[in-house]
């Protein structure tokens, strides 16, 4: 897995929980995984199609899933409905939505699937790559970017 196609997903995720909660966000460090688990209570799972292909995994425990489904839906949600795991599944779309767009400016021409969002930490995620993983620190609480794609041996975008 190259570095820079995790790089799309680490900047679409700042701009889209920057607009959400109106606060800087921080950056941890950047890490490999051979193996690619759920490690958080809430996993948003998002294929990437094209160029470039593989899985985009934003793990969050159930509280920061709480904070930012009523930042979403603008108001504060004493327990998680439908309507809340939709907003959190929508946050996976626009994050990806987002990193394909960058990685379209980048040459790579891309499509994503629609997210799919997990319960429950150590559910094995097949990937045919190692993920690039990086931690980011919002005011809701951690959130895990996971990326896992290679090229797809297709042409690139020109």
């Amino acid at each position: 897995m190259k570095v820079e196609f995790i790089e799309p997903f680490v900047k679409a995720a700042f701009t889209v929980l920057e607009t959400i909660q109106y606060d800087p966000v921080e950056r941890g460090q950047l890490s490999m995984r051979s193996a690619t688990f759920t490690t958080k209570q809430v996993t948003i799972v998002a294929g990437v199609n094209g160029d470039v292909a593989g899985t985009a995994l934003y793990g969050i425990s159930l509280v920061t899933a709480q904070k930012i489904a009523s930042a979403m839906m603008g108001e504060n949600l004493a327990e998680m409905s439908d309507m809340a795991w939709s907003a959190v599944s929508e946050l996976g779309n626009m994050i990806t939505g987002n990193a394909t767009s960058l990685l379209y400016n980048a040459g790579y021409k891309c499509d994503i699937t629609p997210p799919s969002v997990i319960e429950g930490a150590d559910v094995r995620v097949s990937t045919k790559v190692a993920a690039l993983v990086v931690p980011v620190i919002t005011s809701f609480g951690r959130m895990e970017i996971s990326v896992a794609l290679a090229e797809s041996g297709m042409p690139k975008a020109a």
